[in-house]
């Protein structure tokens, strides 16, 4: 009798154990789901938003961007030839790590390893044939005999040591001549960019990687976005401005590069 009773309260047991299992392999499924999720997104995608004029009109001050992670091959090993990385072309937008002070930037590359480079009268030549360039913005109309006839005439005082370095070492006949291991890269917004004719060159090693989408543009003054924290101004301009001032047909606009051919 008393093996006869303990039988269904056993079996009971049997089955709540069992249910927990289930249970747990439940949630354990959907933590790991999670964790890849997030690991996938934090790997693969980075999201990063504009704050400054210097890719105008391509990249607009307030443009949110996903930007692809994985594009570009390291240099060497074997996930290089396994995986669909490639390395970066001319006339890719790319995100980078400043090389001269910690901020992330966005620029176009222009020259890659062994290009020759100049500027003649604002106007881009490249392995000496001159190359059209419809994604670049003229705002001022004067000529700036260093900025807009890079790199033959004087360097203004006060330049970057990485670029006067580039300046020393890397400029033949009147030309840039890139090296390898580095990328030429200047913004589209030619007379407002801090780039490769003020910084240097870009270490291949620095490239995060390149936009492929803005996933929404707000239109938010540059003190607003160049903040690290969050201000209380700005949180508010959004919920009181968020269908106004959101760019509604840029939003979820794919972004590519401009092939430019020597």
């Amino acid at each position: 009798m008393q093996s006869t009773e303990t039988k269904p309260a056993a079996g009971f047991r049997t089955q709540l154990a069992s249910l927990r299992d289930v249970r747990r392999g439940f949630v354990a499924e959907w933590a790991v789901t999670l964790i890849l999720l997030l690991f996938g997104w934090s790997t693969l995608l980075q999201a990063y938003v504009i704050p400054s004029g210097s890719m105008q009109d391509s990249l607009l001050i307030g443009d949110h961007l996903l930007v692809d992670r994985l594009v570009y091959a390291p240099p060497g090993g074997l996930s290089s030839k396994l995986l669909p990385y490639r390395d970066v072309r001319r006339g890719d937008i790319i995100v980078f790590t400043s090389p001269v002070e910690p901020l992330t930037l966005v620029k176009r590359a222009i020259g890659v390893p062994g290009d020759h480079i100049r500027l003649m009268d604002k106007k881009l030549v490249l392995n000496g044939k001159p190359v059209d360039e419809p994604y670049a913005l003229h705002i001022d109309p004067r000529i700036d005999p260093y900025r807009d006839n890079f790199p033959s005439n004087e360097a203004p005082l006060g330049l970057n040591p990485r670029a006067s370095d580039m300046l020393a070492h890397d400029v033949v006949n009147g030309e840039l001549v890139i090296p390898q291991g580095f990328i030429f890269a200047m913004g589209d917004n030619r007379e407002n960019s801090n780039d490769s004719r003020y910084i240097g060159l870009i270490p291949r090693e620095n490239i995060i990687g390149t936009p492929v989408v803005i996933y929404w543009s707000f239109d938010a003054p540059t003190e607003d976005l160049s903040n690290p924290n969050i201000g209380l101004d700005h949180i508010f301009d959004v919920i009181t401005h968020f269908f106004t001032k959101t760019r509604w047909n840029r939003t979820f606009h794919f972004i590519r590069g401009y092939p430019l051919h020597s």
